[in-house]
């Protein structure tokens, strides 16, 4: 009978966590318990049951959205890899046994990244695991952090200026800020422009919350320079073929370049940082083996430095 209550607890205490930890991730009890097909006096009673149990108090609780207490979030931290793990054992034991056929992998990145830095690295992953489903979620820089902090996504893949505490991030792969100009432009004759060359000239940039129009206005600021803005556009591609239309001329990061565009470049590395890109992961995160796998690919590295 010992042996019995005690398999008991155990699996009452898993529902507990498991309970708490979904919570902990949507900010809400009824968004927990849509997730774990429950209802919500159900999933309400379990986080009670772990409060009473451990004596502790885990949300502060503010009409329909919760938020972790301090100790909460100690708890969330030690509690989730373990739920998480237990949730993907099997996935977990196939891949050491190396039969990594199936599961999910969700990856969290922007536009840009989607599009000139991922293809190479999900084509090869596809290649060699056909059978796993790889969601692309093209967010900001912002939403991207949401996603991870809610385990919402595995990883995201970008690039970042500041890192918060609770994320680990190295970035891989690098590449130039560079002017880009129609190819009839005046900046076009010269070599090595400098931003007092520059600043006359009206510059297409993406939205001013993005961190493009942050690093050129320091740039420019450090040089008591100003510069102006043409046009505001989302996405590399549009700003490339406005450029190209001669509606001005613009920043960008090298990531974009692929060489076939009708533009001039020139590089501007003396005015403005190299642009680092690579795997963002929450630290504490639960990797499922699929992620493992795909970063292994991406970045060796990765986890051995991150």
């Amino acid at each position: 009978m010992a042996n019995s209550s005690k398999i008991y607890y155990k699996q009452k205490r898993l529902k507990q966590l498991r309970a708490f930890c979904r919570a902990a991730q949507t900010g809400s009890i009824s968004e927990a318990a849509e997730l774990l097909f429950l209802s919500q006096p159900t999933v309400s009673l379990q986080i009670q049951a772990l409060e009473r149990e451990m004596n502790l108090t885990v949300f502060e609780r503010r009409g329909p959205k919760i938020k972790l207490t301090p100790e909460g979030q100690v708890l969330y931290q030690l509690a989730q890899p373990l739920v998480e793990g237990i949730d993907k054992l099997e996935e977990t034991f196939a891949a050491h046994t190396g039969k990594l056929e199936s599961g999910e992998l969700n990856i969290a990145a922007g536009e840009s990244t989607i599009l000139y830095i991922l293809p190479g690295p999900i084509q090869r992953f596809r290649q060699e695991y056909p059978g796993i489903k790889i969601k692309l979620h093209n967010v900001t820089g912002r939403d991207g952090m949401a996603m991870l902090r809610a385990d919402e996504a595995d990883f995201a893949v970008g690039s970042m200026i500041d890192i918060p505490p609770d994320i680990s991030y190295r970035p891989s792969l690098f590449y130039r800020p560079t002017l880009i100009t129609p190819l009839d432009h005046p900046l076009g004759q010269l070599e090595r422009p400098d931003l007092a060359d520059i600043a006359p000239y009206g510059l297409i940039l993406p939205p001013r919350h993005l961190a493009t129009w942050r690093i050129v206005e320091m740039g420019f600021a450090k040089h008591d320079l100003s510069f102006n803005v043409a046009l505001e556009a989302g996405g590399w591609e549009i700003i490339k073929k406005y450029v190209e239309l001669g509606m001005g001329i613009s920043i960008v990061t090298g990531v974009c370049l692929t060489g076939e565009e009708r533009l001039i470049q020139r590089p501007l590395d003396e005015y403005f940082p190299t642009r680092g890109y690579g795997i963002v992961v929450r630290k504490g995160k639960y990797l499922s083996p699929q992620a493992q796998r795909f970063i292994d690919m991406m970045d060796p590295e990765f986890l051995r430095t991150g």
